[in-house]
């Protein structure tokens, strides 16, 4: 009795002094960032992980981005304009105040109070969720996780992920994840090129599995953007981004739907949707477009799916629309097909088009997922002749999917080139091209994104289709 009364009091003893170093923790990191001295580390310095570090930084916390690629934190660190839509003095103003740099010394992590890993979640060649980048990064930090540490994960994940995946690997060494660190999840809504819209305009969701880290996130992301809106779980915060794009998808591929069947009609839906947006609730504006691209809307239904399959359950109506939009494309380049036959007797077979646009979308140096890549492979299969203009891309970049393209070089926009091609197909609608030449050199114009119609551009009669 006296032994079991012994061993009792001596797990009582061992639960307080966890208890008391867990609050010690939560308590020390939590004054840190009231008082901005946090220091924070952003594991992966791409399209989310640098405007979220110099919006940290800028914020006021002495703030450091961690990446393998030398060269572009060598860039970075010269205060060069690595992304195209920054202020062409950001970097450098962020680098100038001593609060920022970069590094690709991931050692440096073990001087961190919070990191935030930010790494790409793409699809996997058989189009399922690629957690490679993830793993690694989880596994770096791993390495070098230190007592009182915050980690959290801004990777778009399947629900669950947080948990399952990135907490196992961060406890390896014997760390506990809400009593000797703090992990959570909190999904990146960085929309490239936004304007209206920056890192610190956005309400950030913030989710973890335990209080002390639901507090410490929200307090952190409050001094970082306008809004942290805390949610009960990981698992509930990855299951955000994921609905939040799954409902674009879903209304991007209806719009699409509708183009086909309202053009048939000799209805132009541009028209009825700027119409239909003059209704102030119960709808709200999708355009329509050659398909989707990007980091987030084609991959995070995947996610979602996978995740839903994986639970014995089902996702019909996004799985349609993924397939409506991940076959756009072929769409397109069977229309090209159509319209080159109809106005020109031309066969695509042979025939010279020019791709007006490579980007996903309009005014950033990113081609992830591109449909104009797509289109244009198609159109190449189907036997015609394509070239690409895109001031963002001087060069055709190296991609996974689309590797025989790397090397092409973007054409000059004259009005003797533009005249040599059979027709123009318009996949990116980017602010910098000179619509103007196109409309007056060019044979016959397939426009995606209805641009011609937006900058008031007239084009000469049965020269310019909306497909």
């Amino acid at each position: 009795m006296i032994l079991i009364l012994y061993e009792w009091m001596c797990g009582a003893g061992d639960r307080v002094f966890e208890m008391t170093s867990s609050f010690s923790f939560f308590s020390e990191l939590g004054e840190r960032i009231s008082t901005r001295t946090a220091r924070v580390s952003t594991v992966g310095l791409g399209y989310v992980g640098l405007p979220l570090a110099l919006t940290i930084s800028e914020a006021g916390f002495p703030t450091q981005g961690v990446d393998l690629n030398s060269a572009r934190v060598a860039d970075i660190n010269a205060g060069r304009r690595v992304i195209s839509y920054f202020p062409e003095d950001r970097i450098a103003r962020a680098l100038d105040t001593g609060r920022f740099a970069a590094t690709d010394d991931a050692t440096r992590l073990a001087d961190a109070d919070i990191i935030l890993i930010c790494v790409p979640t793409p699809l996997s060649v058989a189009r399922d969720p690629d957690m490679t980048y993830v793993v690694r990064a989880a596994e770096t930090v791993a390495a070098h996780l230190r007592p009182g540490q915050m980690v959290v994960l801004e990777s778009t994940v399947w629900p669950g992920a947080t948990a399952r995946v990135v907490r196992p690997i961060l406890e390896r060494g014997g760390l506990r994840a809400g009593a000797d660190f703090f992990l959570g999840f909190s999904p990146e809504r960085e929309d490239p090129g936004n304007h209206r819209f920056g890192t610190r305009d956005i309400p950030k969701i913030v989710g973890a599995d335990d209080k002390h880290s639901r507090e410490l996130l929200a307090q952190f992301y409050s001094c970082i953007v306008t809004e942290a809106v805390p949610v009960s779980s990981s698992a509930t915060a990855e299951a955000v981004k994921l609905v939040e794009n799954s409902f674009r998808t879903v209304n991007i591929a209806l719009v699409n739907e509708m183009k086909d069947a309202l053009d048939a009609m000799g209805v132009d839906v541009w028209e009825v949707v700027r119409a239909a947006a003059t209704k102030p609730f119960g709808y709200m504006p999708f355009y329509p477009g050659p398909g989707i691209g990007g980091d987030c809307i084609p991959v995070s239904p995947v996610y979602l799916s996978w995740r839903a399959r994986d639970v014995g359950s089902g996702t019909p109506l996004i799985d349609l629309a993924r397939s409506t939009n991940e076959t756009a494309p072929d769409r397109i380049a069977g229309r090209v097909a159509v319209e080159l036959a109809k106005h020109g007797g031309v066969a695509v077979k042979g025939a010279r088009v020019l791709i007006l646009g490579i980007a996903y979308k309009k005014n950033v140096e990113d081609t992830r997922e591109s449909p104009a890549l797509y289109a244009l492979n198609r159109l190449e299969e189907m036997g015609a002749i394509c070239d690409y203009h895109d001031p963002y891309f001087p060069v055709m970049p190296q991609t996974r999917d689309h590797a025989m393209l790397a090397g092409r070089r973007s054409v000059m926009l004259t009005a003797q080139a533009v005249a040599g091609y059979d027709a123009v197909l318009v996949t990116t609608d980017h602010t910098d091209v000179d619509y103007p030449l196109v409309a007056g050199s060019a044979r016959l114009i397939l426009d995606t994104r209805n641009v011609f119609q937006a900058q008031s551009v007239t084009v000469p009669d049965g020269r310019l289709i909306k497909i």
